[in-house]
């Protein structure tokens, strides 16, 4: 029996990859274009050779680097944060057994449902009363732990470590911390390297939030929406903005192509069973 794919799944398979890399491609081409060629109709296709130029205004435009900065310090603390305490409680709610522990995920799943923008108000009226605002600690400390972080790690946790060796590092004498982690943290790296991957993206695009909690600081979506005021009553320069956002988002094919690896083997332990 024949099972290689056939054409229909690489067709489809094709269209999911140039769809999905065209956004980054059109920002590309944009921002290596004149202000003059990108507004000209048709829109270019093919790169132009202007891309440096207008990194160079985009430096000088907006605290692009200090941004940057912020954002990667942002996003890093929140990814590592996510990802231990989200196997923690995950490894709680997969392997130990106690009382209200159903009751306690099902309420930990029926906050995922709801908004973010209901949490906006109460956040900044308790990041100003403990005087937080304009820090990054503002910014990070409503993403340190995630109700989806839970949920994950406890849905991976339940298959991927065995109660056999949980009782067997007991009966060795391992405490329930040491327990943790020799058996449930080995086997939970490529879902925490997935945890970290997501939450990193997530926080690293958010928008809303970073822009109540700051008022003098920026990360690096705030500073990107500052180019669209760059024209002082004229039309918006998008070369100037797609270089900016093509700029941005580097870190995060960096780190994809990094943890690629990681990524790829805890794809497939959640494909294969058995």
């Amino acid at each position: 029996m024949n099972r290689r794919p056939g054409f229909l799944v690489y067709g489809l398979l094709g269209a999911f990859v140039i769809g999905s890399a065209l956004p980054l491609y059109w920002s590309f081409v944009i921002g290596s274009h004149t202000k003059d060629q990108a507004d000209s109709y048709p829109p270019p296709f093919w790169p132009g050779g202007h891309f440096l130029e207008n990194a160079r205004r985009v430096l000088d435009t907006v605290p692009f680097w200090h941004a940057l900065i912020n954002s990667i310090i942002v996003s890093t603390a929140c990814g590592i944060s996510v990802v231990f305490f989200s196997t923690l409680a995950g490894y709680a709610f997969a392997k130990l057994k106690f009382r209200g522990s159903n009751a306690l995920m099902a309420f930990v799943v029926m906050t995922m449902t709801v908004p973010t923008q209901l949490a906006v108000v109460p956040l900044f009226v308790l990041m100003r009363d403990y005087h937080l605002l304009d820090t990054l600690v503002a910014v990070a400390l409503p993403t340190l732990v995630t109700a989806f972080g839970v949920f994950f790690m406890r849905q991976y946790l339940v298959d991927a470590v065995p109660d056999e060796l949980i009782e067997a590092a007991r009966m060795d004498g391992c405490t329930m911390l040491r327990t943790f982690w020799i058996v449930a943290v080995p086997a939970a790296r490529p879902a925490m390297s997935i945890l970290f991957l997501f939450t990193f993206m997530q926080v690293w695009t958010d928008y809303m939030w970073p822009l109540v909690a700051l008022q003098n600081k920026q990360t690096v979506q705030i500073a990107l929406d500052q180019l669209k005021l760059t024209g002082q009553g004229q039309a918006t320069d998008y070369a100037l903005v797609l270089c900016g956002t093509a700029m941005a988002t580097i870190p995060l094919l960096l780190l994809f192509v990094a943890a690629g690896r990681n990524l790829v083997t805890g794809i497939m332990q959640g494909a294969v069973k058995g």
